[in-house]
């Protein structure tokens, strides 16, 4: 049986700490009436977004855009960006699995397509930040997931080696992506099943 190589875990934190669900915070903001997959389509798969995401817009500023493109009124983006840092509840199981692995060695570091004041908003409201031994944020490298850089550039800034790290993410597309820069990746549906899916690769925790 070969030696499990990994030490290191690499963590996704939308829906693997805490939820995102881009439709209930339509619902939230707009009610249940309006076209909520496409209103969801429309705000949070907009360039716009996307420019938030690689730190090219400030909050204020994609507010502002929202307001120019998508026809928000100001109170609306207010609204929204209210319930798109209140609506990130923690993820039951996670945090304990984190905690478990760097009890027993393992390393633990977040790779996050992220926004520079919703990070602050969790960094200042959640615990499990304080357990990772480094960071990847999208809005800090202005490059997002699945594109190779954001991996090579956690590999390279935390001189990990690719087959010594197993990456979580609820995104299909972004565990391949990783898989392309040579890491193990496990697509994360909840913390039992990550957990399972650790232990069938030779974690031991």
């Amino acid at each position: 049986m070969a030696i499990c190589r990994i030490k290191h875990v690499i963590f996704d934190v939308g829906n693997v700490f805490v939820r995102w669900s881009p439709e209930e915070i339509i619902r939230l903001t707009f009610g249940s009436e309006c076209d909520v997959v496409g209103l969801s389509k429309q705000l949070f798969h907009s360039e716009t977004w996307f420019a938030i995401n690689r730190g090219e817009l400030s909050e204020a500023q994609t507010k502002q855009a929202f307001i120019q493109h998508c026809r928000l009124t100001s109170e609306q983006a207010e609204e929204l960006f209210f319930y798109i840092k209140e609506s990130l509840i923690p993820l039951y199981g996670t945090l304990s699995l984190m905690q478990r692995l760097k009890a027993a060695g393992y390393s633990a570091y977040a790779l996050t397509d992220n926004v520079h004041e919703i990070v602050s908003h969790l960094k200042a409201r959640h615990t499990f930040w304080q357990y990772f031994d480094g960071e990847i944020i999208s809005a800090e490298l202005g490059c997002m997931k699945p594109g190779k850089a954001i991996f090579t550039h956690l590999l390279e800034h935390y001189q990990l080696a690719a087959g010594d790290c197993v990456f979580l993410d609820d995104v299909l597309a972004n565990v391949e992506g990783a898989k392309q820069v040579g890491l193990h990746g496990i697509q994360f549906f909840n913390a039992a099943q990550a957990e399972r899916q650790l232990r069938e690769l030779g974690l031991i925790f």
